[in-house]
């Protein structure tokens, strides 16, 4: 097989690849936010019980939970496990992981922020939901982007671990030409394009960074 071929049937799985990416983003970093405001509660039960979640999901590797994910609609209930199902279970798997991850960063960066701006914005009065999207928000999409963009780093390299529920996409499929033709050389293609998107997330994430920079 010719270097050129490779490229193509490697390419074919990065559509895949991208749908878990982008999948997982639109599922994990609302959902960390609702997770935040669970994790940040005066209600010390739901408190409790979400930091205990948080814990299991960052506690664990991230294979385990997409093992559970799939596998246990068919030992608790019986249900049938169809490919539709192997995709949710990826989908699920990653977002609901990584929503933990972006819950903890939200946090640290809402405690950044000191205290006397939610108590000048008070007296300025400004409604609680005001002083969050007006004042909050802001400064901590500011602050935490550094470290949301490691986890998104990592979620591109970490879409390869769909390959646990025998989900085809890019990195599998490179695996799998690399066994049949006894090269590594689909393994290095593979790894180029990780290294390509990673450079665009880079890029993108730096510059959100800069046109937030007058905060």
């Amino acid at each position: 097989m010719s270097y050129t071929n490779m490229c193509l049937e490697i390419l074919q799985g990065s559509g895949k690849t991208l749908l878990i990416f982008f999948s997982t983003l639109i599922i994990s970093l609302p959902l960390g936010m609702i997770i935040m405001f669970g994790r940040r509660s005066k209600f010390k039960p739901l408190s409790l019980i979400i930091q205990v979640i948080i814990s299991i999901l960052r506690g664990t590797p991230l294979m385990l939970q997409l093992i559970v994910w799939f596998y246990g609609p068919y030992y608790l209930w019986g249900a049938t496990l169809s490919n539709n199902w192997r995709l949710w279970a990826v989908i699920l798997g990653f977002g609901i992981n990584y929503a933990a991850y972006f819950a903890e960063i939200y946090r640290s960066g809402i405690q950044s922020i000191p205290i006397g701006q939610t108590e000048a914005a008070k007296i300025l009065g400004y409604t609680p939901v005001q002083r969050f999207f007006k004042i909050i928000l802001p400064q901590m999409i500011r602050r935490v982007l550094p470290a949301i963009t490691n986890e998104i780093i990592t979620l591109v390299k970490d879409t390869s671990l769909a390959f646990v529920l025998t989900y085809i996409e890019m990195f599998t499929i490179a695996k799998q030409i690399a066994a049949a033709q006894t090269t590594i050389i689909p393994l290095f293609i593979a790894g180029l394009f990780y290294f390509i998107f990673n450079g665009v997330v880079a890029s993108t994430m730096n510059f959100i960074e800069k046109k937030m920079s007058y905060y």
